[in-house]
């Protein structure tokens, strides 16, 4: 039942009492940026609340809109990675060029998802996770996406698990510890190194200054990717527009159905990203500059504006991300699909690095193994602290500790960010293949997203007012992404199943 809407003086009362109940929140969180024990985003604690002196007027265009960007390159750095380099290249190997709408389609339609439950946390000061909780029915006084948040933990493991193993791997057929680069000793010594990386980094507060650097070398390697794509057109694996054309028909062969499904969660934004993205919105202070809402045009203006800075951030991030998956897809197609060869198992860098050393030479096999390596550790690094305000949000719904609590949430995050990583790596030490690992977590990120679709149209019907919401284009926009995730969503159980 659509909740009721409050009052005028309902809503001032209410956003008195939120005024009054920061006040704590903001000393704590003072002392603890003076003392530098505040390891994640700055003044947590009053940016989930919403605060009416920190309220602050929109910019107004690109330009002005520029230094409020952040959360969408937060997504481009945790995006831009395995889905790109080893799922998109895979499909392209597996297929040729006749997926290649799959690449445009799967990063276009969850971009309105993001901006829609992005749009919620704006108006509302809360998080995607707390929003999700809300959905009824309720089992036991939680949301039955919440459990199913739950069971969301294992993908979470199994797809990072590939992630940073996967880096391990490139890493020892690098520098191999002990002569056999496959090897189980070589790979975990790597991933060892990698781990103790990570928590060293996440701990001590410099993944501002790791993002920084991680966010140009995806930047460098997206170029070399797309210098690549044209300098192919002057080797024997030149594609055609023809071949383009191809990749426009909608058929998806068979034998393709699984990566297809695969690529769909992994590559663009996916359930982690959409929900991880609405933390950043809130955290890089977009719901704070908004203010409460008490029903005024005032606050109205500023919330339309806020959400216009968001979603150019978002469709920024959308264009940084598509180029380098149809680059990535195109390669697959163009270099490896003709020579019969596809990616998978402990040979997959092998065969990526096929790309390089048939067109360039042997001597940039090297070089690429650098780049898979820093790439794919670049995110996992970039999903540590995403995934453990996830991880933190669903288990403070259960009953964990107080969300609100800035030090409570400060411990479990500090503990979350050492377990994650080494969670990850024990998973791909059983698993030992970093390319099922991320197949399989795909398809259990295209089964949450389908959760995710009934939340957003929850919250955008019952919790977001009219008056802040997109025009009829936007609902179409949203209701297309709508369809096409829950008909991957069912995909992925018929074709596991």
């Amino acid at each position: 039942m659509p909740r009721r809407s409050l009052g005028g003086r309902e809503k001032l009362r209410h956003a008195r009492a939120n005024l009054l109940d920061v006040s704590e929140d903001r000393a704590n969180v003072t002392a603890q940026q003076l003392d530098g024990t505040l390891p994640f985003a700055a003044d947590q604690g009053v940016q989930y609340r919403g605060v009416l002196g920190d309220v602050q007027e929109p910019p107004r265009g690109w330009k002005a809109s520029l230094k409020y960007f952040g959360p969408g390159f937060l997504t481009s750095a945790a995006v831009v990675g395995s889905g790109e380099l080893i799922t998109a290249t895979a499909l392209g190997a597996q297929a040729g060029f006749v997926l290649l709408w799959i690449v445009l389609i799967s990063t276009l339609v969850k971009v309105a998802i993001q901006v829609e439950i992005a749009r919620w946390s704006i108006s509302t000061g809360r998080a995607s996770m707390e929003g999700y909780n809300d959905v009824p029915p309720k089992i036991l006084g939680r949301s039955w996406i919440s459990y199913i948040g739950i069971l969301m933990f294992l993908q979470i493991i199994i797809g990072q698990g590939g992630v940073i193993g996967g880096a391990a791997l490139a890493l020892s057929m690098l520098a191999p510890v002990g002569g056999d680069p496959f090897s189980l000793a070589s790979i975990g010594v790597w991933l060892g190194i990698l781990i103790a990386i990570a928590i060293a980094v996440q701990i001590t507060n410099k993944y501002s200054l790791i993002e920084g650097l991680a966010t140009v070398m995806v930047a460098i390697v997206t170029l070399l990717v797309v210098f690549m794509v044209f300098g192919v057109q002057f080797t024997p694996f030149a594609w055609t527009a023809a071949d383009l054309g191809e990749g426009l028909l909608f058929q998806i062969p068979l034998g393709t159905m699984g990566i297809a499904l695969a690529m769909f969660g992994m590559t663009g934004v996916g359930a982690g990203e959409i929900t991880a993205y609405s933390y950043w919105c809130v955290e890089k202070g977009y719901a704070r500059f908004t203010g409460p809402n008490d029903g005024s045009d005032a606050w109205v203006t500023r919330a339309r504006g806020w959400m216009s800075v968001m979603k150019k951030d978002a469709m920024l991030s959308w264009a940084i991300y598509t180029i380098s998956t149809v680059a990535f897809y195109v390669l697959g197609a163009a270099i490896l699909n003709p020579q019969g060869l596809v990616p998978s198992g402990t040979d997959m860098f092998d065969v990526l690095a096929r790309i390089f050393t048939d067109t360039l030479g042997e001597w940039t096999r090297w070089i690429f193994l650098i780049g898979v390596a820093l790439t794919l550790f670049k995110t996992a690094m970039a999903n540590i602290p995403g995934f453990a305000r996830q991880v933190a949000n669903t288990l403070a719904i259960f009953g964990a500790f107080d969300w609100r609590d800035v030090n409570r949430r400060n411990l479990w995050l500090k503990a979350l960010v050492v377990i994650l990583p080494i969670t990850w790596g024990i998973f791909y030490l059983f698993i030992q293949s970093p390319f099922l690992m991320i197949v399989l977590a795909g398809i259990g990120n295209a089964i949450f997203l389908m959760a995710i679709v009934v939340a957003t149209w929850y919250l955008r019907t019952t919790q977001i007012g009219k008056r802040v919401a997109d025009g009829k284009w936007f609902t179409v926009w949203l209701a297309i992404s709508s369809l096409a995730v829950f008909a991957v969503g069912v995909l992925s159980l018929i074709d596991l199943f």
